[in-house]
């Protein structure tokens, strides 16, 4: 009779994590990460693109991956070509983000909890997850609004990082003094939204 009541157990522990787990591939086409850098005297945006990212649901929280192409970084603000293409190139070598050697940068998702959010946040969730860029991982948290279901996965968050903390040095009043109006901030603010679909 106990063996019969643990196959039982058994049996509704296995059935719970099915209908609990489910797993996601992110949608390339409906998904965007803005990204926007400013300095002392101006500021500079443009876009950026995932390359691919998958993620499961499971009971014990969210798990996940997603890859983004260096490669792919664009500037939208600049509108002549020439100016436009020398920015770009300058962001690629290595006085920024060392594109030829790092041509990906990852999110490694952690987790995805419920969140109260402070003034100024939108989001009634907070993401979880190492961000590794030149190499240099780092952990990150975030405020999101966050909807799912059995079929689609939809996110969207502002968020900020420090450059300084990836070693990302030029201009950087981190780590260099005296640079006046050639200063540019540490901030990189982007704002994100991830759409996904299950598998």
């Amino acid at each position: 009779m106990v063996r019969f009541f643990a196959l039982i157990v058994v049996a509704i522990a296995t059935l719970s994590i099915g209908l609990f787990s489910q797993e996601y591939n992110v949608d390339l086409k409906g998904s965007t990460l803005k990204w926007t850098g400013e300095k002392v005297t101006g500021k500079h945006f443009g876009t950026i693109n995932i390359k691919d990212g998958s993620f499961k649901k499971e009971v014990a929280g969210f798990s996940g991956i997603f890859n983004i192409d260096m490669n792919s970084i664009k500037i939208d603000d600049l509108k002549d070509a020439g100016t436009n293409a020398k920015l770009l190139g300058h962001l690629k070598s290595d006085d920024f983000f060392s594109v030829e050697k790092f041509a990906i940068a990852t999110f490694k998702l952690k987790s995805i909890k419920d969140y109260s959010p402070k003034k100024g946040e939108k989001g009634k969730h907070l993401v979880t997850g190492d961000l590794t860029i030149k190499g240099i991982t780092n952990e990150i948290s975030f405020p999101a609004e966050v909807k799912f279901d059995n079929k689609s996965f939809k996110a969207d968050a502002n968020f900020t990082i420090n450059r300084a903390k990836w070693d990302i040095r030029y201009g950087s009043g981190s780590f260099f003094d005296n640079l006046g109006d050639k200063m540019i901030y540490d901030d990189i603010k982007f704002e994100l939204k991830l759409v996904a679909n299950s598998k």
